[in-house]
């Protein structure tokens, strides 16, 4: 079995120097359109603003020693027909009898950070459900090793969560995925409950994509609610105005990739307009987003990398966008959340997924719901796994 190895977050004051210099010698466009708004993407000033505040006031190492108060780890994992990956993540293990294992997966543009306002919620405290918490970087992510062969995709992915946590001595768990973007974690969730049936014991996520159910006369189609029509047209217009990113990121990933990597200032713009687009009015605090951007600019792979996860999932023939929307005989629990970009899919058509055991519908939060509203994710993990909730048992202790 690989050694788990404690892992501490120190970036060289190398890197941060030569960051500095790239900030500073950043060249902006010359001008923008009048009233632009956030319409044509992110205003010129705002990232003006950012960037000065990157370079004159956000202290990275006082975001680096709190990060590194969370107990983090490393191991190398093999997975099927690739080399030894080195995978970072953070490990709480609860002191309260019963505690559930828990694996938290997150997506793209997100990281393990988003586990962080969860941790306090899961530890069991007051008589609540407990959970050992495990949150890797996924591969090309965070503080996870780089792949440097085609075809890293959901499978791979979910062989990975898979592997880590029989490492971690958990034969039997649960998983939380709270996802991002189109994204990753709510989709590998799904593969991993298609392939490790025996491991995985019950699933929630706040994301997901489901096909319109057959509708016959045992069946009637029902009416949509005006909350349903409302979010299934905002998803259309998200589809038309919003989604070039996942053009450009699904088919040509290399070539966006030199940009991010060069430029802190395009990496900064390229994510942030996303953190704004996709949360329900979420008010970011500069050092939020970039704490957020950091992870990404000092991630071990670079900040080119995590984008080719598009490319590889759109050129699966096997698990792709289409595959995560069949039934998965694994019991699922499902955050709706009002502004989730990607979740157009009305309550009747999510029980194509598997057997709900619970589908809660929230009045606020977006895409990333854990760091938006990480007590309504905890609430929903608590009462699920807890006494009397859907998946109560599930996991054998």
């Amino acid at each position: 079995m690989a050694s788990i190895r404690p892992f501490k977050i120190d970036v060289p004051d190398a890197s941060l120097a030569k960051l500095k210099q790239k900030l500073e010698l950043t060249r902006f466009p010359e001008g923008e359109v009048e009233d632009a708004g956030w319409d044509y993407g992110a205003p010129l000033q705002v990232i003006k603003d950012l960037t000065k505040y990157w370079v004159e006031e956000y202290d990275w190492r006082a975001v680096e020693k709190k990060l590194n108060a969370i107990p983090q780890f490393k191991i190398e994992i093999k997975v099927e027909g690739f080399d030894l990956i080195d995978i970072h993540f953070v490990h709480q293990k609860s002191d309260v009898k019963g505690a559930i294992p828990l694996l938290f997966l997150h997506g793209w543009p997100g990281s393990f950070l988003e586990v962080t306002r969860l941790l306090p919620l899961l530890r069991g405290e007051n008589g609540k459900q407990a959970f050992h918490v495990v949150a890797p970087s996924l591969p090309n992510y965070g503080f996870s090793g780089r792949v440097t062969k085609k075809g890293f995709g959901l499978r791979q992915y979910a062989e990975m969560g898979n592997k880590l946590m029989l490492a971690l001595g958990y034969n039997q768990y649960g998983t939380a995925i709270v996802t991002q973007g189109g994204d990753w974690g709510a989709l590998i969730v799904r593969v991993i409950g298609t392939l490790y049936p025996q491991h995985n014991k019950a699933s929630h996520i706040n994301m997901g994509l489901a096909k319109e159910p057959k509708w016959d006369s045992e069946n009637p189609k029902p009416e949509y609610t005006k909350r349903e029509l409302r979010i299934m047209k905002e998803a259309e217009i998200w589809q038309e105005n919003g989604n070039g990113y996942f053009a450009i990121q699904s088919t040509k990933p290399a070539t966006l990739a030199f940009s991010l990597a060069d430029s802190p200032t395009g990496l900064l713009a390229w994510i942030y307009e996303k953190l704004v687009a996709w949360t329900d009015e979420y008010p970011w605090t500069p050092d939020e987003i970039l704490t957020w951007i950091s992870i990404y600019y000092h991630s071990t792979a670079g900040p080119g990398a995590s984008i080719y996860t598009y490319y590889e999932v759109h050129h699966d023939p096997k698990f792709n966008l289409l595959s995560v929307r069949e039934y998965v005989d694994v019991p699922l629990g499902f955050a709706d959340f009002p502004k989730e970009v990607a979740m157009a899919v009305p309550e009747s058509w999510r029980k194509t997924l598997g057997p709900i055991v619970e589908d809660v519908k929230f009045e606020r939060g977006g895409h990333f719901a854990a760091w938006e509203r990480p007590e309504d994710i905890a609430g929903c993990l608590v009462r699920i796994f807890g006494k009397g909730g859907g998946a109560e048992g599930v996991v054998k202790l």
